[in-house]
């Protein structure tokens, strides 16, 4: 059962500046051929546009483990868990990052979750997770992990 459910949508100004490659596409193609450039640029902002969905993590809670984009953390290993939003999580991405942590970071979204790893084999100290909403992040951690047999 998914407890929290966040997909890292990119932000409209995304949008609006990959359309930058509509101009840039009617500027080759249109000395050419009016109508494959304009078909060229359209398919080319639908690229991009897609490309961006796409890559769109997903971070969820579930009975049994966090995921964040392609990794998943069981819930026995969830450490301790600190949401941080404007410049503590500025911080956070920057001067007191640990290169050995693991990153989901996406610059337009600002605050971030700091989990810590509970595992001695694992040389991660913490993940770093971009999310809208750190404190219902970090709740439903919390609640899930003490439901959590062997925590």
């Amino acid at each position: 059962m998914t407890h929290y459910r966040e997909r890292l949508w990119p932000a409209p100004w995304l949008f609006i500046s990959t359309a930058l490659v509509i101009p840039a596409s009617l500027l080759v193609f249109l000395p050419i051929n009016t109508t494959a450039g304009i078909i060229v640029a359209i398919v080319l902002y639908l690229g991009c546009v897609g490309l961006l969905l796409l890559g769109s993590p997903v971070v969820e809670v579930t009975d049994t483990e966090f995921v964040a984009g392609k990794a998943r953390l069981p819930l026995a290993l969830v450490g301790d868990v600190a949401g941080f939003s404007g410049d503590e999580a500025r911080v956070q991405r920057g001067q007191r990052l640990d290169a050995r942590a693991y990153l989901l970071i996406r610059g337009w979204v600002d605050p971030v979750l700091k989990v810590g790893v509970d595992d001695v084999d694992d040389p991660t100290p913490y993940w770093l997770v971009s999310t809208r909403n750190p404190a219902a992040l970090a709740a439903a951690l919390e609640a899930t992990r003490q439901r959590t047999p062997g925590k």
